[in-house]
């Protein structure tokens, strides 16, 4: 069988268009993978989306959370193991396609899982000896179809990254048209993750240039079209050009992140509240910006003239307009945290991976400050 031609390859083979999911068979035969383990939510299978992909009666593995665990990693890695299972369909939003980047880095790496951790100088230890991952986004905005990292929340607690290029999915097919059934609110906060991912990686201080286009680009793109996706979800081209920019997000991941996902990762793994990723950066976003406006000027500058918002100044103000009009909220009590959740965060998002690549220093005091804004 002939190995498909990917639509893109930067970092991996990306297929992307409308009823691209069709390849997703003959791109598992191309990885020889013949056994693959899907790996999901009960809420997608039970809509059917896994017989949207044309593979025969494969195993799935459909107790990924929000937030994924360790924990359930693990119950993954019993399924990929008692079916004999060589390769992984990760098919949903981010949730899924981390844990079953967990789930093939467990299937051949020793156990714990924390020692594979960034902050734990995992990076090192993760060797390209995996299964292959195909991701299939369901959701326009994590970018982790294309990603180097897998964000879990480990048995102890803590939500911490593993962070490597072998964890960069194998293939990537992004289908608009699996995106159409999105409900507003859910498109809004997938959406201003994409924003988030595009306006972090463009400020960071890492020199590429590459990707620094593909941030702007990806910002312009997503900007232009959140407010249309929110009001109509069932216009394909606006979805499609909301699925570019969630992709543009993901590549760009290489230059790193900064201080809205550091605040936003301990949140996170708040078990009885697991409030959206998404919906946490957008509240972030505005005062995260105005921290580090003077750290680097001429990108807040260049930021304003891709979403038409007058200039680097009135940058905040705008993503604060745009939460708004998307009826995301602007508080973290509008999400049902209180003090006693927050007030333990600041020395864990001070930790994150993210924060060295914010553009400005940050303590651990300015992180608290940050929270006390938004609470």
């Amino acid at each position: 069988m002939a190995t498909p031609k990917p639509t893109i390859a930067y970092l991996t083979n990306i297929h992307f268009g409308v009823g691209i999911r069709d390849r997703v068979p003959q791109i598992l035969a191309s990885l020889n993978c013949r056994r693959p383990l899907v790996v999901s939510d009960g809420g997608l299978v039970e809509t059917g989306m896994i017989d949207r992909l044309g593979m025969d009666q494969p195993a799935v593995f459909a107790d990924v959370v929000a937030n994924p665990t360790e924990a359930g990693a693990r119950a993954g890695l019993e399924m990929f193991r008692a079916n004999d299972c060589d390769g992984l369909v990760a098919l949903g939003g981010g949730s899924p396609i981390d844990c079953a980047k967990a789930i093939a880095l467990m299937a051949t790496h020793a156990l714990p899982l924390k020692d594979y951790a960034f902050v734990n100088g995992g990076l090192d230890r993760i060797t390209a000896d995996m299964p292959p991952v195909v991701a299939v986004p369901t959701t326009a905005g994590t970018g982790s179809e294309v990603g180097r990292a897998a964000l879990m929340i480990m048995d102890g607690g803590d939500k911490i990254a593993l962070v490597s290029p072998h964890l960069i999915p194998s293939a990537a097919v992004c289908d608009p048209e699996l995106t159409l059934g999105l409900p507003p609110r859910l498109t809004a906060a997938t959406g201003m993750d994409a924003v988030s991912h595009c306006v972090e990686t463009f400020c960071s201080p890492a020199f590429n240039p590459v990707a620094e286009a593909i941030a702007l680009d990806g910002l312009h793109r997503a900007c232009s079209n959140i407010r249309r996706a929110v009001a109509n979800g069932r216009s394909i081209d606006v979805r499609s050009e909301m699925m570019m920019a969630a992709l543009q997000g993901g590549l760009t991941f290489q230059k790193g992140l900064g201080l809205v996902h550091s605040l936003s990762h301990p949140l996170g793994a708040l078990a009885e509240k697991r409030p959206h990723h998404g919906t946490l950066n957008a509240i972030f976003l505005p005062g995260v910006l105005r921290y580090n406006m003077s750290a680097c000027p001429d990108k807040m500058e260049r930021m304003a003239a891709a979403v038409g918002a007058g200039s680097g100044e009135r940058l905040p103000d705008f993503f604060e307009q745009l939460t708004a009009e998307i009826e995301l909220p602007a508080r973290l009590a509008e999400l049902g945290l209180t003090t006693e959740d927050v007030s333990p965060m600041a020395e864990r998002a001070h930790a994150d991976h993210c924060t060295a690549t914010n553009p400005a220093p940050a303590t651990v005091d300015d992180c608290r400050a940050l929270y006390g804004e938004v609470l």
